[in-house]
C-alpha cells in the first residue's frame, strides 16, 4: 500500500493527470453498478501520460489493469488491490481523413459511429450502441448485428506489456476472431485505431442505425444496470436462448436477477453486490451445461479479489 501511496503523490503532480484518487468504489465506474473498491484509480489525460504511467507500474511491480468505460467489467467485492488505469480527454480524440477515421482508445463506440456517419461512411453502424470505448473493443473485437470491429478495422497501435514498447499491426496481424483478437491473448493495450471505411449515403446510414437502435431497446434491458450480454456465444448457439430454454429466465439472486427480457443478460435492480452476480453466473452456468452439455464462458471481464 505505501508503494501505490508514493505512485499517488509522484501522480498528483503530473501534468498529464485527469485524475488520481485512492480507495475508490468501483461500482461508480462499471455500468453494472456493482463491484469493490479499488486502492487507486487513475486518469490519464494524455496517451504520454498514459503510457508513463503503465510504464511506472510495471517498474515498480505494482498490480495494475487498464479499463476503457468500464461497460464490459465487474470488480469482485473484495476489490482490487492495484491501480487502475484509464485513458482520459485527451485520449477520446476521433479524426476523419477521407474514407478513414482514426481514433482513441478511449473514445466512445458512439462516437466512432457518429463521426462514421456524419462523414457519410458506412459500416461502423452496428457500434452505435454498443457502451464501450474502441480500445476495449479492438482488444475482444466487439460487435453486434452481423458486423464486428474486426471487419472495418485497417490498423492499430497498441502497447506491449511486458516491456512497453509501442508498435503498429495491420488488420491481417490482429488475429480476430470471435470475441478475440492477439491484443486479447497477449495483453496488449490498443492505443488507437484506423478504420478504412466505404462511402455511402448518410441518410441509408442513419436509417440503419435508428433499426439497430429500435431493436436493442425492443429486445434488451436497457433500464437497468448490466454488462450487456453476459456470455460468450456457444459454437452453433446462443446463450440466452439456452439459458431461458433451462427455465432461468427471471432467476434472480438478491439484487441481480437474469432478465426475463433478454436471459442473456444479467441486470442489477438494485443493491446487487458482485457475489450475486457471480453467483447467478454460476447458476446459469452449471444448469446450462447439466441439461445441454454446453458450458458457457463469459464475456464480461471480472477481476479483483473475493471478500
Amino acid at each position: 500500500m505505501r508503494d501505490i501511496e508514493r505512485f499517488i503523490r509522484e501522480f498528483e503532480s503530473d501534468p498529464d493527470t485527469e485524475s488520481v484518487l485512492a480507495d475508490v468504489p468501483m461500482a461508480e465506474h462499471c455500468s453494472f453498478r456493482a463491484g469493490g473498491r479499488a486502492d487507486c484509480l487513475l486518469t490519464s489525460r494524455s496517451e504520454a501520460g498514459f503510457v508513463r504511467a503503465l510504464a511506472r507500474l510495471r517498474d515498480a511491480g505494482l498490480p495494475y489493469f487498464v479499463m476503457g468505460a468500464g461497460s464490459n467489467l465487474l470488480v469482485r467485492d473484495g476489490g482490487f488491490r492495484g491501480v487502475i488505469v484509464k485513458p482520459g480527454a485527451d485520449m477520446r480524440a476521433v479524426r476523419v481523413s477521407g474514407s478513414r477515421v482514426v481514433v482513441m482508445c478511449g473514445a466512445p463506440l458512439s462516437a466512432l459511429a457518429s463521426a462514421a456517419a456524419d462523414a457519410a461512411l458506412g459500416g461502423l453502424e452496428f457500434a452505435q450502441g454498443i457502451p464501450g470505448s474502441v480500445g476495449g473493443a479492438v482488444y475482444m473485437n466487439a460487435g453486434a448485428y452481423g458486423g464486428d470491429m474486426g471487419g472495418a478495422i485497417e490498423s492499430a497501435r497498441a502497447l506491449r506489456p511486458d516491456d512497453g514498447a509501442i508498435f503498429s499491426l495491420r488488420r491481417d496481424e490482429m488475429e480476430f476472431s470471435y470475441r478475440s483478437s492477439s491484443f486479447s491473448a497477449s495483453g496488449a493495450v490498443v492505443l488507437e485505431a484506423v478504420f478504412a471505411l466505404a462511402p455511402d449515403d448518410a441518410d441509408a446510414i442513419r436509417a440503419r442505425m435508428s433499426e439497430f437502435a429500435r431493436r436493442r431497446a425492443e429486445k434488451q434491458p436497457l433500464r437497468l444496470p448490466s454488462a450487456g450480454s453476459f456470455f460468450k456465444r456457444p459454437e452453433g448457439g446462443f446463450a440466452g436462448k439456452l439459458i431461458e430454454d433451462a427455465g432461468l429466465a427471471g432467476l434472480a439472486c438478491g439484487g441481480a436477477r437474469v432478465s426475463p427480457l433478454h436471459a442473456g443478460f444479467i441486470v442489477n435492480e438494485g443493491g446487487a453486490t458482485a457475489s450475486d452476480i457471480l453467483d447467478l453466473m454460476e447458476i446459469a452456468r452449471s444448469v446450462v451445461f447439466d441439461r445441454f452439455g454446453v458450458m458457457l464462458h463469459p464475456e464480461v471481464r471480472i477481476i479483483g479479489d473475493d471478500v
